[in-house]
């Protein structure tokens, strides 16, 4: 038999047997599970603050994971990106600056030419992602590998044509700045002695004597010879690349067979020596044993205009010093 339950009555100081109807009871039910539901939620939602559940557990670790190889691919793709500047950098150097020509090494197309394989890869699981990530990043490492072992190779011959150019005889063998020292220039010229027309394989410098000759070109000294003779005292340089400057009718040395020299190092003196009728400088450039016009490799000091003009009082001059 089901308990009674009473309210009391405090005007008439007395219990009143309540009655309850079918509503009421429906009411009181429906509160209580609400109630339940409602703490289990909030009961819930505290738990899976504070507590991961072993599927969510199993996602950290994942990440974590991804994280790492992310961390590592990222690493390798900023040291392939270091080597992929470099070797443009020296591919400009080579191409654009020694070769004047266009530079081998291209980047890829544009950033939308690779959009359906952005959506590909968008559609892979993460794991997949990063095989395949990784996976391009060791073929662009090697790729770049052998290309900058292919550019080593070039800056290895950029060196030596580095050399070629230091050595090359690209000054005048005095101070001429203006050019009212160039007094007779290479080709048939008439004789000063002799007054026939003769080959003069040289240039022609007028100087007083004691005016300082420099070498044009970083090279070894050959020859030294004194001589009242022919070319009088003289000088040969070695450039080592094929090349030879002479340097004669000179009043004094100032190096010794088999020494080292610089461009511009001054060698010797202007002087009036051999078959010379005034002071001056015969200066001559032979490539591979063949006399060469010393005036087309004045280029490294004289301007556009001054290039031209010397090759103009050059061809002039009909008579030689020598």
């Amino acid at each position: 038999m089901p308990r009674s339950q009473f309210k009391y009555d405090p005007d008439n100081l007395r219990y009143l047997k309540l009655n309850q109807n079918l509503r009421s009871k429906v009411f009181r039910i429906f509160s209580w599970v609400a109630g339940s539901l409602v703490l289990a939620i909030v009961l819930n939602v505290i738990y899976a603050f504070f507590f991961d559940t072993p599927h969510e557990s199993q996602i950290r670790q994942e990440n974590r994971a991804l994280m790492q190889d992310y961390e590592f691919l990222s690493k390798k793709y900023s040291r392939v990106d270091t080597v992929l500047k470099e070797v443009r950098s020296i591919d400009e150097n080579l191409y654009r600056t020694i070769f004047e020509t266009e530079p081998a090494f291209r980047q890829g197309g544009g950033e939308n030419e690779n959009i359906s394989e952005l959506f590909q890869y968008l559609s892979l699981d993460n794991n997949e992602l990063v095989e395949n990530t990784s996976s391009e990043l060791n073929e662009i490492h090697n790729k770049t590998y052998i290309q900058n072992k292919e550019y080593g190779r070039l800056m290895g011959f950029s060196g030596r044509k580095a050399d070629f150019l230091t050595s090359l005889p690209g000054i005048q063998p005095i101070r001429n700045q203006d050019l009212t020292r160039t007094a007779s220039g290479y080709g048939f010229r008439i004789h000063p002695i002799y007054k026939i027309q003769k080959m003069h394989p040289g240039m022609d410098f007028t100087a007083p004597t004691g005016t300082e000759v420099f070498a044009t070109g970083d090279a070894v000294v050959e020859v030294v010879e004194m001589s009242k003779r022919g070319n009088g005292n003289t000088i040969v340089l070695n450039h080592g690349t094929g090349y030879k400057t002479s340097y004669m009718h000179l009043d004094a040395f100032k190096v010794r067979t088999g020494q080292k020299v610089k461009r511009g190092e001054v060698i010797a003196w202007v002087g009036n020596t051999g078959l010379s009728v005034a002071p001056h400088l015969h200066y001559e450039v032979s490539l591979d044993g063949n006399p060469v016009n010393p005036v087309n490799y004045f280029f490294l000091e004289l301007s556009p205009q001054s290039f031209d003009k010397i090759i103009l009082i050059s061809i002039k001059s009909g008579q030689s010093f020598d």
